[in-house]
């Protein structure tokens, strides 16, 4: 029998009422049950957090660090069960569910290292005029609020890190929503963090269904939001509480550039090979997969059929074996918009070179070429193994394709010029510029957001804590400087 899973309430394990369960998109097994919090009790986490806000700003940095330190601790010491259990609940193959927990690890560890140093303050001597003589400032940084922080499904472990280690870190409470249809990993954050020694309601980690949002995203008590997922959904929560603080990472459709300089036998296998990984890792279930790639007519010729033999090389099948590179969207609807989106493409003139096929929730690693502009893979995210081609004249041209989007995120860049390399950072118009590689690498302590459609404000764990609070201004008088 499955065991259903509680959620944490102010820190405590609880269950409500009912369950839902959780199935896995690969076979459709059920990987586990999940006991959803009642009206009452989400009203009891909220109140908690708005409660403790100012016992938790006051707590100690060292408590706050140990509770991090020992959160990534426990997490990589459970590294393999969690990796697991990530790929059941999502269908992510298990080799970069591995990388997930990995990553994890590094947020609880970088969250602990800021939660030593934030807020050390800012001293600014105001005597450069006259009217300022004897004044000193001192600015240091304070909580905004209770935070609400909404993760998506793509990395359920990972981005649900992302909101509770910095509002940890800072001293401000957090009510965590992870998605639906991978709660587990997100709730496992809270055996994580279990006596902790942190303030009764400064964290909870609730499994609300989608439709009670509106309530929570509107409570007053709850000023701060942190969302991940699409640009739809998000820019609705920002529209409907225009006097919140909104942290929004949304959607993409990263584009790779290959410059005309990268150009030799190995400049383009390894272009090739990156660009086919990193189409595809996750199911092309990440914001800043690739989609779009824009080769330089000098190099166009030579880096398709070497792009369409690494995509092809790609390794389909069950998420579980280790040798899987690309598993199963996650979920059969998603695997359908993807088919109907390369559909729609190849009816309109579109060249499909390889995939285009569905079998369930799996969608073949797919590439495309000659697509018109106008269709929806052009414009939308695909948040799928899909790669569209397009041959451009010069570097300003394919600067121009990149930004030719509503859609800002990262971009990655293949060239070795350094001058090139500052143009096209000057030129992007996205969050992030690689150079030398895919749009898809994160570091997670950097700054990490979008510009145009993709989102406002920025993670990586010290530019979360900067959202999650405010610089406040402290004016000292009579001093003798």
């Amino acid at each position: 029998m499955t065991s259903t899973h509680a959620f944490w309430l102010a820190g405590r394990q609880v269950t409500g009422e009912d369950t839902f369960d959780v199935t896995s998109p690969w076979d459709g097994r059920l990987v586990g049950k999940v006991s959803v919090p009642t009206d009452a009790q989400v009203e009891e986490a909220v109140a908690a957090a708005h409660a403790v806000r100012d016992e938790f700003a006051a707590t100690p940095a060292h408590v706050r660090a140990a509770a991090l330190d020992q959160a990534g601790k426990r997490l990589a010491e459970r590294a393999e069960e969690i990796a697991q259990l990530i790929s059941a609940e999502n269908g992510k193959p298990v080799k970069w569910a591995r990388g997930e927990v990995g990553r994890a690890v590094s947020v609880f560890r970088f969250a602990a290292e800021e939660a030593r140093r934030f807020n050390g303050g800012e001293v600014q001597r105001l005597d450069t005029d006259a009217g300022g003589q004897g004044r000193l400032a001192l600015t240091r940084r304070f909580p905004k609020g209770a935070v609400l922080g909404i993760a998506p499904f793509n990395f359920p472990l990972n981005l649900c890190a992302h909101k509770i280690a910095p509002a940890i870190a800072a001293g401000v409470p957090i009510i965590l929503k992870p998605a639906p249809a991978t709660p587990l990993s997100g709730l496992a954050i809270g055996e994580l963090l279990a006596d902790s020694g942190l303030p009764a309601g400064s964290w909870s980690i609730l499994p609300v269904a989608n439709d009670r949002m509106p309530a929570l995203v509107q409570d007053e008590r709850l000023p701060v939001i942190s969302f991940t997922g699409s640009d739809k959904v998000g820019y609705s929560i920002m529209d409907s509480v225009p006097r919140k603080h909104c942290t929004l990472e949304l959607g993409g459709n990263g584009a790779a550039l290959v410059l005309a300089d990268y150009a030799s036998d190995a400049d383009l296998d390894l272009a090739a090979n990156r660009i086919a990984t990193f189409a595809n890792y996750q199911g092309g279930q990440s914001c800043i997969s690739v989609q779009r790639v824009i080769a330089d007519a000098a190099v166009y010729d030579r880096l398709l059929p070497r792009l369409v033999a690494a995509v092809e090389a790609q390794v389909t099948g069950n998420p579980a074996d280790a040798r899987t590179d690309v598993g199963p969207l996650v979920s059969v609807a998603a695997a359908e918009r993807v088919e109907s989106w390369v559909d729609e493409a190849v009816a309109a003139g579109a060249r499909l070179l390889t995939g285009g096929k569905r079998d369930g929730a799996a969608y073949a690693p797919t590439v495309l070429t000659d697509v018109p502009a106008d269709v929806t893979i052009s414009c939308e995210e695909v948040f799928g193994p899909v790669l569209t081609v397009q041959r451009t004249e010069g570097e300003a041209a394919a600067f121009a394709a990149a930004n030719d989007s509503k859609y800002g995120l990262q971009a990655g860049v293949f060239t070795h010029d350094l001058q090139a390399a500052f143009r096209a950072h000057r030129a992007l118009e996205v969050g992030g510029v690689v150079i030398g590689d895919v749009p898809s690498y994160r570091a997670d302590q950097m700054p990490y957001g979008g510009a145009k459609r993709s989102g406002t404000g920025r993670e990586g764990v010290k530019f979360a804590m900067d959202d999650y609070t405010y610089e406040r201004v402290l004016v000292l008088t009579g001093l003798a400087l």
